[in-house]
């Protein structure tokens, strides 16, 4: 069945999330202080790794030559600003 997941993430170069095969990626956004990822999953579908990306505001941004933008985020009133990217 369709359903759709919160997936709370750390804030690294690079991370991965385990999520059920063929899941589709909504958006990323803070709830609670804690950056999240929605996605659109089979509940019945075997998990597997997703690779994604984050790149802060002003910091240098290889390796994401043809990722998929994914969406932004903003911690600390907007102090940090990190935008996520699914490789």
């Amino acid at each position: 069945m369709k359903t759709i997941y919160k997936y709370a993430v750390d804030i690294n170069d690079d991370i991965n999330v385990d999520m059920p095969e063929g899941a589709q990626v909504l958006c990323v956004q803070v709830q609670n202080s804690l950056p999240c990822i929605w996605a659109l999953v089979d509940d019945k579908a075997k998990l597997v790794p997703y690779s994604f990306k984050w790149r802060g505001t002003g910091h240098p941004c290889g390796g994401i030559e043809g990722d998929k933008y994914v969406g932004t985020v903003q911690l600390h009133g907007g102090a940090l600003v990190f935008h996520l990217f699914q490789s």
